[in-house]
């Protein structure tokens, strides 16, 4: 007969506590235990008596606290105002995440597979709301499947989209697709919006088991051609944070125009040495710069990077919108910063020629491009110079007449020289290159595009993506030795329904995947490898890049599958990514000599913030593609009758996707203009094919296309076979 566990005696994080309350009561942990070892539910009273909590401030205290456990789905209150866990219930929570069709999946904290929500479930819930589940099976396709528990937080108050009326009914269909339902506007609330406007509706009932959410019109947004207007709509859609609250710019306003002196002491002075940035031309925020040497038969590698944490402390309204925003999102033509621009652009911005904080990565890397040494300092640089990524691969080419600094060269040239020690040994170690085309776009003087143009890496975006990652792996190496939470970048390999469909696929074309039921990067980059003479190597590697899994972050260490790390963290852009900023903090508070359990984030809140800096970054994504999808829709809409050559980039049961070769602009084909055949879809085989003709219209085919539609409202492309 197993025995249940004593619960302490004492509360093992009443230090803690003490810190962050003048009248502490029992923490988080504490509670759950007490609750975890009663073997039933507790009300509110028999809590308060176990912990001795009698004054009416320690049980509205309690109140607060059970209420917050509970909308983080740690606790859970039954009908009977009884508390227990939700773990010992089978209850899991997480956040959901819609799909346009109706239904959707949970992510959950617990970082298990994902569960999926049917229809019928998802008619409580908006995307992006986190809730509470329970586990009711195993679907038809072997996911586990949820029944909706209980909503623990809404994350939709606003919702953008077109205004129309059904039976004198006025309703607003989301421009977001992920919104599913329909929003009702409360009679008389409609602002008197016209058909086919785009308006900002504010949710004043959530959606119910039977009821559609209602909301009443705010704003009239206008008819969506003004320029600029697609990013407004795009930033109003997503719920992406813009504006800074009153409370942020006091804060703002508090803090020094350039480094004080006073800031500077206690640090190491590493002003004497000629760090560099190396950025994009047009890049504001540098948060990084670099110096290298040579030390024996290594090198000695510095990673500078801008000490936000210095500025933005735990708690604080800065903080607070940074952790809500999560990271900066780019649009093609603006950027909403996590911090305010006197940080961003100012304060932690490395700019050449001023002084700048920094939490600096010391690295001893022998000549085998091993990290040999670690170290963390807090210190102050000078910036000898801002170079471009162009600049750069001009010198490393060997062009240096015109190059501005040349009292560096023989810096870039030390850098130059690691970097081929380093990407040796990324090599060696199996880290999978894919060959993917970013672009740009260029707009002319009415903001409109004028052009779309592919970015090439040249080898000083590499060389500095390889200092990154060192400095990266170092942070999440060093940290995990001193027990430290961290939220890690994990990107876990395939899972095994995906790698069984990759196997049948490469099995087609004669080629096989190494690695049994659990390959590694190096079995990857092996057969991208082998493939890369072949003529079908597009059509290998999109089907390779599509059977991953997204990375996230996560406060357990699974290891980074793409790069072939067994871990790694983000240390390198706290101005722009919040996950660095937590990073920070927990260098800073080993290089203070404190210990790791008194780290002033329990488990709880480093599951919620990982999941959180997931949401956030899934969202800045949707949003800047639903921006640019616009956009290329306005481009093409003067373009119907062209015709043109495009690659197959997605094929489905309703057709197949093509991107246009030179604009990178993608639409469909779809099936009904598939003409006189009848096509079925084979989903791992990635084709189509017509069942009398034998035709095959396949991942990576080049194909031409002739525009046929262009659907500014429904930002869709059609295109028919030329």
């Amino acid at each position: 007969m197993s025995r249940r566990k004593s619960p302490s005696k004492s509360d093992p994080f009443a230090e803690r506590e003490a810190e962050k309350y003048a009248k502490p009561i029992p923490s988080r942990e504490f509670i759950m235990e007490y609750l975890a070892n009663a073997g039933n539910t507790m009300t509110l009273n028999m809590i308060a008596n176990v912990f001795k909590l009698t004054s009416e401030e320690d049980l509205e205290a309690l109140r607060r606290r059970l209420r917050a456990m509970e909308r983080d789905g740690q606790v859970i209150r039954n009908r009977r105002k009884g508390y227990g866990l939700a773990k010992k219930m089978d209850l899991v929570r997480g956040r959901v995440i819609a799909h346009p069709d109706g239904f959707g999946f949970l992510v959950t904290d617990d970082d298990s597979s994902d569960l999926f929500l049917s229809e019928k479930q998802m008619h409580s819930l908006l995307h992006g709301d986190r809730a509470l589940v329970n586990i009711v099976g195993i679907d038809h396709r072997g996911r586990r499947e949820g029944a909706l528990v209980e909503v623990l937080e809404r994350n939709t108050v606003e919702v953008v989209g077109r205004f129309f009326r059904k039976k004198g009914i006025g309703m607003v269909e989301a421009n977001n697709r992920r919104i599913h339902q329909k929003i009702l506007i409360i009679p008389d609330e409609s602002k008197q919006a016209k058909e086919g406007q785009i308006v900002v509706v504010r949710l004043v009932e959530q959606p119910t088991k039977h009821d559609p959410p209602m909301g009443q019109i705010i704003e009239i947004m206008g008819e969506e051609a003004a320029p600029g207007m697609e990013i407004d709509i795009a930033v109003r859609s997503h719920g992406l944070p813009s504006t800074l609250s009153e409370e942020v710019l006091a804060e703002t306003a508090k803090l020094p125009d350039e480094v004080l002196e006073s800031a500077i002491k206690g640090r190491l002075d590493l002003r004497h040495l000629p760090f560099v940035t190396i950025d994009g031309e047009d890049a504001r925020d540098f948060d990084d710069a670099v110096y290298c040497e040579p030390r024996g038969k290594g090198w000695l590698l510095y990673v500078a990077i801008a000490d936000v944490s210095a500025y933005v402390k735990p708690n604080t309204a800065l903080d607070l919108e940074a952790k809500n925003r999560g990271n900066s999102v780019y649009f093609p033509s603006r950027v909403i910063p996590m911090l305010p621009e006197k940080l961003s652009n100012g304060l932690c911005s490395l700019n050449p020629q001023v002084n700048r904080l920094c939490i600096v990565c010391e690295l001893n890397i022998d000549f085998y491009g091993r990290t040999r040494r670690t170290q963390f300092f807090e210190g102050v640089i000078y910036s000898a110079a801002r170079l471009t990524y162009t600049e750069v691969a001009q010198v490393i080419e060997g062009k240096t007449k015109n190059f501005k600094s040349p009292s560096l060269l023989p810096h870039i040239k030390h850098l130059h020289q690691l970097y081929q020690v380093l990407r040796k040994r990324r090599n060696k170690r199996g880290a999978i290159d894919f060959d993917t085309t970013e672009t740009q776009i260029l707009f002319d003087e009415q903001r409109k595009i004028h052009k779309i143009i592919p970015l090439h890496r040249n080898e000083a975006h590499k060389l500095i993506e390889e200092m990154m990652l060192a400095a990266n792996v170092a942070t999440a190496s060093w940290l995990g030795e001193h027990d430290m939470p961290v939220l890690y970048r994990n990107h876990e390999g395939p899972v095994a329904e995906k790698l069984a469909e990759l196997r049948t696929f490469l099995a087609e074309f004669g080629l096989r995947l190494g690695g049994k039921d659990k390959p590694t990067a190096m079995h990857y980059a092996k057969l991208i490898e082998k493939a890369s003479q072949r003529p079908d190597k597009r059509l290998i590697q999109t089907v390779l890049l599509r059977s991953m899994q997204m990375a996230v972050y996560s406060p357990k260490n699974k290891g980074h599958f793409g790069l072939s790390f067994d871990e790694y963290a983000h240390f390198t852009s706290p101005i722009r990514r919040y996950p660095d900023l937590m990073v920070h903090r927990a260098i800073r508070h080993c290089l203070a000599g404190k210990p790791a359990d008194k780290f002033p984030y329990s488990d709880n809140e480093m599951h919620l913030l990982a999941e959180n800096c997931s949401m956030t970054e899934r969202r800045a994504d949707e949003a800047t593609r639903d921006a640019i999808t616009w956009l290329k829709c306005e481009y093409m809409q003067d373009k119907v009758g062209e015709v043109y050559n495009g690659l197959v980039t997605g094929v489905t049961s309703f057709g197949i996707f093509i991107e246009l070769d030179g604009i990178f602009v993608e639409g469909l084909v779809h099936v009904t203009a598939l003409r006189n055949d009848y096509y079925h879809f084979d989903p791992i085989r990635h084709r189509l094919f017509g069942e009398y003709s034998g035709t095959i219209y396949r991942l990576a085919d080049q194909v031409r296309v002739r525009v046929i539609r262009v659907d500014l409202e429904e930002r869709k492309i059609d295109f028919e076979l030329a």
